[in-house]
């Protein structure tokens, strides 16, 4: 799928991407969701599915919290207080960190909670502001949320369906 250019694009991408992804996320087990079995995001690492939701959410929450300090005129750490753009493996695991006591069929919905609410922050925006006017650096928002919503989910249910069947799962 082309990188959206416009609003229709970055909703149909997030929902098409997602619908996918929840396919594949549906077939695991609460019992097989804390194999760390998984390539982490840190090199030289492992992580499980769970750990994998948590990752989703984090970007997902973080997304949501820049525009909301952007719409507040608050200053916005990108992309997270104490972390620097070469550090999103670290990064990473603060997320695995942040869900680790949380149980599987919670973070499904709360990955579907914060899907939602990303669809209507796009919703509440306009195409221009979402696209014509430069957000971060030389990203607009609608690039940002792309990045950190659409695209991951397609890499996240790459790396699930090559788990599942390293597993013999599928």
């Amino acid at each position: 799928m082309a990188i959206p250019s416009n609003k229709e694009e970055l909703i149909s991408a997030i929902e098409l991407n997602y619908k996918k992804l929840k396919a594949e996320i549906d077939l695991i087990t609460e019992e097989l969701s804390d194999l760390k079995t998984l390539e982490g995001h840190l090199k030289g690492t492992l992580m499980s599915p769970k750990n994998l939701i948590s990752y989703l959410i984090g970007w997902g929450e973080l997304v949501l919290t820049w525009n909301s300090k952007k719409d507040n005129n608050e200053n916005v750490d990108f992309p997270e207080t104490g972390f620097k753009w070469n550090e999103l493996g670290k990064l990473a695991q603060k997320f695995y960190q942040d869900y680790e006591n949380e149980d599987f069929n919670k973070l499904k919905l709360k990955l579907d909670s914060t899907v939602e609410n990303i669809l209507l922050l796009i919703d509440s925006k306009s195409n221009d502001e979402l696209y014509r006017i430069s957000w971060y650096e030389k990203y607009t928002l609608g690039r940002m949320i792309q990045l950190n919503t659409s695209s991951p989910y397609t890499n996240a249910r790459l790396r699930l369906r090559k788990w599942m069947k390293e597993q013999q799962f599928i």
